[in-house]
């Protein structure tokens, strides 16, 4: 089973990629279920229902998030019905949303759990004690057939050790938040496919989506009037594709995509 996932959306850049570009690479390369990290899709800011609705309606299946999650203030509402978007699970109990589901396709059960990381990263529940003990309850093969998690964190070795905390236990682990690709995609020992960030889909000439000029000022001043707001220009599309193994649920394959835009790399 091919799965697709796509890092961090920012902005218009984003949206407009994906919406351009997502149906044609389902059709061509048979994709039979797509993950997509929205948390920046609405001017780098959270998310809306208009947003997410876009995103289905190109064939995006699980919208997962992180820190910027609430930062529209409809998103509090209208995540408590729409199972399609996630928010960190170790968000705190009593949390509106879900940070892990299961979804049928194709006659599989599909889960997609969406975690956030401690360092750096605005306060949430220990995410390692959490996922040790939710994980007992999940497993492979037993309660569902594969198993996507996207670890939204600022720091490689916190994704990194999450990837092999989950080996074994889990499809895919990838990283989010950092909006810059990693090259270390590979298939760890245990079976479960990994990469430190799938990047993000947006205008790569920019600093992490945002546009430069404003960006770089807040490294020569601590003043904070101008709010960053997202670079315009021609989209890339990154993230990667897995191939899910239908007997065991672990990965079989695992390549890297990045499409149009200023970075240059083919999905074949």
């Amino acid at each position: 089973m091919n799965f697709l996932f796509l890092g961090d959306i920012m902005g218009r850049a984003g949206r407009n990629v994906v919406i351009q570009k997502l149906p044609d690479i389902i059709k061509s390369h048979k994709i039979d279920f797509v993950i997509a990290n929205g948390e920046n899709s609405a001017g780098g800011y959270g998310i809306t229902q208009a947003i997410c609705e876009e995103l289905f309606a190109v064939g995006v299946d699980v919208i997962t998030s992180g820190n910027h999650i609430w930062d529209q203030k409809e998103t509090m509402d209208f995540i408590r019905k729409e199972k399609r978007l996630l928010r960190p699970w170790n968000f705190g109990e009593g949390t509106p949303g879900s940070g892990f589901e299961i979804y049928e396709k194709n006659n599989f059960k599909i889960g997609v759990m969406n975690l956030m990381g401690n360092v750096y990263m605005k306060k949430t529940d220990p995410v390692f004690p959490f996922i040790e003990e939710k994980i007992k309850n999940i497993k492979l093969k037993k309660d569902l057939d594969f198993l996507f998690v996207d670890i939204h964190a600022e720091i490689t070795s916190e994704k990194q050790a999450m990837g092999y905390f989950l080996d074994g236990k889990a499809t895919l682990v990838v990283g989010t938040h950092t909006h810059t690709p990693t090259l270390d995609f590979r298939i760890l020992e245990h079976g479960t496919a990994y990469q430190t960030d799938a990047g993000m889909c947006g205008d790569y000439n920019s600093i992490i989506g945002m546009d430069s000029d404003k960006a770089l000022k807040r490294f020569f001043t601590e003043e904070r009037t101008e709010r960053l707001t997202p670079a315009n220009g021609e989209g890339t599309i990154t993230g990667v594709r897995v191939v899910g193994d239908v007997n065991t649920g672990l990965a079989k394959e695992i390549e890297p995509i990045i499409i149009g835009g200023c970075l240059t790399k083919k999905f074949k």
